[in-house]
């Protein structure tokens, strides 16, 4: 009389047949950063197996992605040069202009999803024009600036925008500005609840994004916050979101869950790059079983909520999913 759990454990068929989520290939979004030059795959030191690429090298890698069975990118430009506006985040011309166009060309069906921020793009590392009063990013300006931005990746062709610099506004202002310039079917996937964490500490690395002054906690959410995480985001699907997101994943599971219950709309995790990180190390020192740990942590993002995975590790995902 007491064994009504167990008895649905101890055949491995009927285990299977119960599970209640699934990690599938079809679930991951990769991030690839892409940089001028040619024949250029600089291995990141803090974040093993992650590189910046040319986009020939871009192209290359999206092609051993399709392989896996992944075929959508999220991606992250490093300019030659930046300045205080990010100007190359506005130009036709720009990295991630060409970068959107090559693979587009060469790939037509992966699904390329752009970041749309400036703290690439700019000398300071910050998410857009610097008010030098108050010593924070001006949320109107950066939001005009933004649109410019959206338009570049949507002429470019450009399958989904993911705007992630944290402006008020900032899903309104570009759905009605896609939508004032015809491109009213391209979607939009929000940071909406974006911490200042801690965590990002490789991916600046990576990106080339460190801010040369302050930090971003004007802008970004305070991480002991969850009402205002739940807020954020159901003001984001207000605005005109298509996908909410949560970002970081790992430590903010249970944000995860509380916007999950409370939208109907499609919910992406950004594993990020500390969270990657870690368990790199932790893997390396045998500390922990990799495989083992590294799917736990990809269901649990399925299991808080997540139909969406944006992680680094999609390409070891999807060969574990392979076996």
């Amino acid at each position: 009389m007491f064994r009504r759990f167990r008895r649905r454990r101890l055949n491995p068929t009927l285990r299977e047949m119960v599970q209640e989520n699934r990690v599938r290939v079809e679930d991951f979004i990769y991030p690839l950063f892409v940089r001028s030059g040619e024949g250029i795959k600089n291995e990141v030191a803090s974040m093993p197996d992650v590189f910046q690429m040319s986009i020939d090298a871009a192209i290359e890698e999206c092609g051993e992605l399709k392989k896996l069975g992944i075929y959508s990118i999220i991606l992250f430009g490093i300019p030659a040069l930046k300045d205080s506006v990010g100007s190359d985040a506005l130009c036709d011309h720009g990295i991630i202009a060409r970068a959107i166009k090559a693979i587009k060309a060469a790939h037509p069906d992966m699904f390329v999803v752009s970041d749309l921020c400036f703290c690439e793009y700019t000398d300071h590392g910050h998410c857009g024009v610097m008010n030098p009063v108050e010593q924070s990013v001006d949320n109107d300006i950066t939001l005009q600036n933004s649109i410019a931005q959206a338009l570049v990746h949507a002429k470019a062709g450009v399958d989904m925008i993911a705007p992630s610099g944290m402006m008020d506004g900032i899903i309104a202002t570009l759905r009605q500005g896609l939508d004032e310039a015809g491109y009213v079917n391209l979607p939009i996937m929000s940071y909406s609840t974006k911490f200042a964490s801690a965590y990002y500490g490789p991916f600046r690395d990576v990106a080339e994004s460190m801010p040369s002054y302050g930090d971003r906690k004007s802008y970004q959410m305070n991480p002991a916050n969850g009402r205002e995480a739940l807020h954020e985001s159901l003001t984001d699907e207000e605005e005109g979101a298509d996908i909410l997101m949560v970002k970081p994943a790992l430590a903010y599971l249970d944000v995860v869950k509380d916007i999950k219950d409370n939208t109907h709309l499609p919910l992406a995790v950004y594993n990020v790059s500390g969270e990657y990180a870690m368990l790199k190390l932790a893997g390396k020192m045998g500390l922990v079983d990799y495989d083992r740990v590294l799917m736990e942590t990809m269901t649990s993002f399925k299991r808080a909520g997540a139909d969406i995975i944006i992680s680094y590790h999609a390409k070891e995902v999807a060969r574990l999913l392979g076996r």
